[in-house]
């Protein structure tokens, strides 16, 4: 996994950050507020299929460690509400190779729940495609290729694929046919 650019929108996560956010509630919370905007625990636990207690307990330990915080202007009264901090993370593969066991397991977990993620997008997208309108099942994709490549063409291909993708980053289109689109890229070798 490449490192992407550092902005402030993207949060570089270390090994200390990276043990606050590897876990798969804390994961799929923190998309959900990413993707879907500000709510409360109640809210996401219902949307996760989690029980409160639970979303309450895993959303205080994101804002411990800078990942959500408070939505005061939603909040009415009790209600609490939270919102993402950052748009995005980069990811330093030296992680995988910590001398910190924790850090190394934390590190494996939150790339497998990075792909199971891409993967449940993936799924409901295919459960779904029926019930969007017939503009946006002409142009979805699931594709892949295989190519004999060394590990700097990799590099290459990646960051030019990332590039594209950035330069897709400012044409938010305010549009009735607009939706948001996810982009999954991997690139790894495969045993022969």
């Amino acid at each position: 996994m490449t490192e992407q650019p550092r902005t402030p929108e993207v949060r570089h996560l270390d090994a200390r950050s990276l043990r606050g956010l590897a876990h798969p509630l804390r994961m799929q919370l923190l998309d959900a507020l990413r993707f879907g905007g500000p709510a409360t625990a109640s809210q996401l636990a219902e949307k996760l299929g989690e029980s409160s207690g639970a979303t309450s307990y895993h959303l205080r330990r994101l804002a411990a460690h800078g990942f959500v915080e408070d939505a005061p202007e939603r909040g009415k009264g009790r209600e609490r509400w939270w919102k993402a901090v950052h748009k995005g993370f980069s990811f330093d593969d030296s992680l995988l190779t910590d001398t910190d066991p924790a850090v190394r397991g934390a590190a494996d977990l939150y790339l497998h729940e990075i792909a199971m993620s891409q993967v449940r997008n993936l799924s409901t997208w295919l459960g779904d495609r029926g019930s969007w309108p017939e503009e946006w099942n002409r142009v979805w994709d699931m594709s892949g290729a295989t190519l004999r490549l060394t590990p700097e063409l990799t590099r290459e291909l990646i960051e030019k694929m990332h590039a594209l993708v950035d330069s897709y980053r400012d044409l938010a289109v305010e549009d009735d046919t607009a939706a948001q689109v996810r982009i999954h890229t991997h690139a790894f070798p495969l045993t022969d």
